[in-house]
């Protein structure tokens, strides 16, 4: 992620309507939104699903000298490769079946403003030669035709995953990779800023009290601690619909444990893997097994040596997805770095990052 300097009282680091959070993470993205605005730059935003990339992409847009113009955004792992092409370039009537008439595209549609491309990762090759070819010349031909039309339309593009893992497994074009990648900017985790989900929880609760004629305004002591202890895999997208489920089902003015899902009440445990998709229960599994086969008796250091070789593991798969970024890990962990440099020297993992 490019980092940018900048003090939390000065302008570039202010507040920006539509975004949430006062923390270290959040006041740098303000920075960083306000200074790329101004320019025509591409803009790469990366991270998990449900971070507020669209958020970004539409303060972008609004803070930019293109504010006035249009804001378009596309899906592109909605649809399949030739329903895309036809949505982000149009058509022309008789190029395809059900092609009845012709169809303006979305690049046409964002002249003079802005495209937000989505899960721009699910593009298939052919797409992205055509994307490439709109970033570096402006011009492209609707599907069926010609006839060349230029734009001028501004790029944001935004992923869930890491492209460079996609350029390496050659799903993903190195050339507009590079393209896109003018200025990246790295939405982190919900966990990595646990500090807003006070703000966010008013914010939302504020918001569907409203919108539901409710009046949910207190928040119970064991509930707000659940809050922040939750490892939110879903973001500040799960994080919403919590609250909006909480608001619906009170029966009261106060947002209580009992209100949350089992699995933040401590009735379903889970620990998941962040970023894997799979879960450490298995994995948790095995060292406690292999810790007690392995236990003498009288052994009172179990306990500590298998959660030490739980750390471990967990904290070395996460390297490993993560390229060795520390930076990055720590976020995906809910840790700060200076955190994850103490546990790496702590389990002697310096030397295998």
């Amino acid at each position: 992620m490019l980092r940018t300097p900048g003090q939390h009282g000065d302008e570039t680091s202010s507040p920006i309507k539509g975004l949430i959070g006062s923390g270290p993470a959040m006041m740098e993205i303000y920075a960083l939104t306000r200074r790329v605005a101004v320019s025509n730059a591409s803009v790469l935003l990366v991270g998990e699903t449900g971070t507020g990339k669209e958020l970004v992409a539409k303060a972008i847009h609004q803070l930019s000298p293109r504010g006035s113009g249009p804001f378009v955004r596309v899906n592109c792992g909605a649809l399949s490769e030739s329903l895309l092409e036809s949505e982000l370039f149009g058509h022309v009537r008789g190029s395809f079946t059900g092609a009845i008439a012709n169809r303006t595209g979305r690049f046409e549609a964002a002249h003079t403003g802005t495209i937000f491309l989505d899960e721009i990762n699910s593009t298939t090759p052919k797409l992205q030669v055509k994307l490439l070819r709109v970033l570096q010349e402006r011009e492209f031909e609707r599907v069926g035709d010609t006839e060349t039309i230029r734009v001028d339309t501004r790029v944001i593009a935004a992923s869930n995953r890491e492209l460079l893992d996609e350029v390496a497994k050659e799903n993903f074009r190195e050339d507009l990779y590079y393209r896109l990648n003018v200025v990246p900017i790295y939405l982190p985790p919900l966990r990595a800023r646990r500090e807003d989900i006070p703000l966010l929880v008013s914010h939302f609760l504020e918001h569907y009290n409203e919108a539901n004629d409710r009046y949910v305004v207190h928040i119970q002591k064991e509930a707000a601690a659940a809050l922040a202890k939750y490892h939110w895999p879903g973001n500040v997208r799960e994080l919403q619909n919590v609250i909006e489920r909480c608001v619906v089902m009170a029966t009261g003015d106060e947002l209580t444990l009992d209100l949350l899902p089992p699995v933040m009440r401590g009735d379903r445990p889970t620990v998941s893997l962040p970023g894997r998709g799979g879960d450490l229960d298995s994995l948790a599994r095995d060292l406690v097994e292999q810790g007690m086969a392995t236990a003498g008796p009288g052994d009172e250091n179990l306990f500590d040596r298998i959660v030490s070789r739980v750390e471990r593991e967990l904290i070395a798969q996460m390297l490993a997805d993560c390229n060795g970024v520390q930076l990055k890990a720590a976020a995906r962990l809910g840790i700060n770095r200076n955190t994850l440099r103490k546990k790496l020297q702590e389990h002697g993992l310096e030397e295998a990052e």
